[in-house]
């Protein structure tokens, strides 16, 4: 969606997040979780039978060898979830940082400053270029 008011655009974007391969999330009850939870838990699949039909899928639930791809997801998890739960504003603060760093790397970088703006529950960013022309962009999350 987008809006314009006061000579500043505003854009809202909605992102879904799939789970990284071996994993998947499954909706939980408010009475399973405490309030300071989202209510999105990360399990493990069995991606066994997936070996024979896409190739070497690792396998979480039982391991067999390749353990960089394991350590890769694993740290990912770590960083996005409290426990076995996916924790909203961790996903935000990685994404925020993820935007920021990317941006450096972009030619409009040099014309246009992006700031970060407080948000825990969705990623929000302003730009403003040369002229003081503002926009705002806001990332909300969601699965599937």
């Amino acid at each position: 969606a987008w809006s314009i008011h006061k000579n500043i655009t505003n854009y809202r974007l909605l992102v879904i997040l799939r789970p990284p391969p071996g994993h998947s999330f499954v909706l939980g009850t408010s009475e399973q979780l405490p309030a300071s939870r989202s209510g999105i838990r990360v399990v493990l699949e069995c991606t066994c039978s997936r070996d024979h039909l896409l190739g070497k899928t690792p396998c979480f639930l039982h391991p067999s060898g390749d353990l960089l791809a394991r350590d890769k997801d694993s740290y990912l998890l770590d960083t996005l979830c409290t426990g076995t739960y996916l924790h909203v504003e961790k996903v935000t603060c990685w994404v925020q940082m993820l935007v920021a760093s990317a941006w450096l790397y972009l030619p409009q970088c040099s014309h246009c400053q992006l700031t970060v703006l407080p948000s825990c529950r969705s990623c929000r960013f302003q730009l403003t270029g040369p002229s003081g022309i503002q926009f705002t962009t806001e990332m909300v999350f969601a699965v599937q």
